[in-house]
């Protein structure tokens, strides 16, 4: 179902395309009127052993996903919301084979095909966080199958956009087919991770694509520091500090412990393992500190648990999940384990990330969907060889950008510019800019939380002519055609709020 004013017009759009043009141009407009009636589609991208499996897991609150290596990591995965659990591999041909998940509930690790046939793997779950956005894992940059490679080559061709050769081709073509991306890096932002932020805002949607739709997840910071220390005094300015590198590619980035994100959020530490770490919690000081200086002393020092229990402990937390759980347990010692597992999802730093992706994803998904079909209608129109399709497309896409509620769209297109820094506008008219292309709320575009109408009408009022002065005497023409628009968004915005 599609859902939003500005989809659904799209949509209606598409409906009457279909009947107006050629067979062709027609299957590709049936297409993209498909796609809108999906959710929003975000990509998890970034380089090998990044961590994306597992921060997939944390975002679906399952573990499907497999960590380990193995045949279903070097491929893309899509993850979509279902009646039933499923696993279909989709080969190259059309060819389509269902398997079963294995006995842990995961994405079996072989898939009966080779790797080289296998387009995607498509998942469907009963999760609920998968209502309202499907998630594709792509198995990322510096892929070791020449094979892999070699259809790189060709994606990259083909899409005119400037991925790194680095960049296998299905993660390619699925980063260039989303709506939205998040990108997963650890520790030092790294030449090749630019060059595939600047790769998917280059091969996706124009009206879409911006910092206002990708974000930055600094992943496993928990291996910033040694052992049990606590990692986030280093995390949280390291992650300001890429947060200003990529500033014109994301929109923020995020510092997120990603297995303690994944291990909280798919329910995987019991009240067995609430157990074990109390029994640890027991221990004195100077042996607990001993045992936590490393994962082989961990494994090997005396203690009252077996190796069994260990490895698991360590599979689910690692030392300092494992150090953070014992100090909550010794300041608690009656701390249930429901409540355990809400402070490791406070520290993985999850429920920040959560929020960001609220905000930047699903508040916005309706005319970052409509922004990509309507980019997707121009793009046709540039490929189709036949004038009268090319025309008819154009000219739908012109009327219906006239229509005062799509003007949300050319204020996305705006901003995009600006965000990129395409064209550079002082720090707060920015600001300004993207808070009236991102949200339909007044009193937040505004900043005015607790203004009546006639207050917000007349704020609306003084900013159009602000920016309408700006656009006349001091801007230049690149400045001064977006601030046109921003002045016309101003002036829709009063006549909103004083209906």
């Amino acid at each position: 179902m599609v859902t939003g004013p500005l989809s659904a017009s799209v949509a209606t759009l598409c409906d009457h395309l279909v009947g107006e043009l050629g067979p062709d141009a027609g299957q590709h407009v049936a297409q993209i009127r498909d796609r809108l009636g999906e959710p929003l589609r975000v990509a998890i991208a970034g380089r090998l052993k990044a961590g994306k499996s597992t921060l997939v897991n944390a975002l679906i609150g399952r573990r499907v996903a497999p960590t380990a290596v193995g045949e279903c990591t070097r491929v893309v995965t899509r993850f979509r919301y279902g009646t039933a659990d499923r696993v279909d591999v989709v080969c190259r041909d059309g060819e389509r084979r269902s398997l079963p998940l294995d006995d842990n509930g995961m994405i079996p690790l072989r898939l009966g095909v080779p790797t080289a046939r296998v387009a995607y793997v498509e998942v469907t779950l009963t999760s609920e966080k998968l209502r309202e956005l499907t998630v594709v894992d792509t198995p990322g940059l510096a892929s070791t199958d020449t094979r892999v490679s070699a259809r790189a080559e060709q994606v990259i061709a083909d899409s005119a956009a400037p991925f790194d050769a680095d960049i296998d081709a299905d993660s390619a073509a699925e980063v260039a087919a989303a709506e939205a991306v998040v990108y997963v890096f650890t520790q030092a932002v790294r030449a090749d991770d630019m060059h595939a932020l600047e790769a998917f805002r280059a091969a996706s949607a124009r009206l879409a694509s911006s910092p206002l739709n990708a974000i930055g997840v600094f992943g496993k910071v928990d291996t910033l520091v040694g052992g049990p220390a606590d990692p986030w005094p280093v995390a949280g300015p390291l992650a300001r500090q890429q947060a200003g590198l990529l500033a014109r590619t994301v929109s923020d980035v995020v510092p997120v412990a990603g297995l303690l994100a994944e291990t909280a959020e798919t329910g995987r530490l019991t009240a067995a393992d609430g157990d074990a770490l109390r029994r640890l919690a027991a221990l004195p000081t100077d042996q607990l500190r001993v045992l936590l200086a490393s994962a082989d002393l961990f494994r090997d020092r005396p203690a009252p648990l077996s190796a069994e229990q260990r490895d698991r402990l360590l599979d689910l937390l690692d030392l300092y999940g494992i150090g953070f759980a014992l100090a909550q347990v010794a300041a608690q010692p009656r701390l249930s384990t429901g409540e355990l597992i809400d402070r490791v999802t406070a520290a993985s730093g999850f429920p920040r990330l959560r929020h960001t992706l609220e905000q930047t994803f699903r508040w916005r998904s309706d005319p970052i969907k409509a922004g990509w079909a309507l980019s997707r209608l121009e793009r046709l129109a540039g490929h189709t060889r036949d004038e009268h399709d090319r025309e008819t497309l154009l000219e739908a896409v012109e009327q219906l950008l006239r229509d005062p509620a799509y003007h949300r769209l050319r204020l996305l297109d705006a901003a995009q510019r600006v965000a990129t820094g395409a064209v550079p506008l002082p720090a707060d008219w920015e600001a300004e800019l993207t808070r009236l292309a991102t949200s339909d709320d007044p009193r937040w575009i505004l900043r005015l939380p607790d203004a009546g109408a006639d207050e917000l009408a007349a704020a609306a009022r003084a900013a159009a002519n602000r920016w309408r002065a700006y656009a006349v005497a001091g801007a230049g023409p690149a400045q001064s055609r977006v601030a046109q628009v921003a002045h016309r968004g101003y002036h829709l915005l009063a006549q909103q709020v004083r209906r």
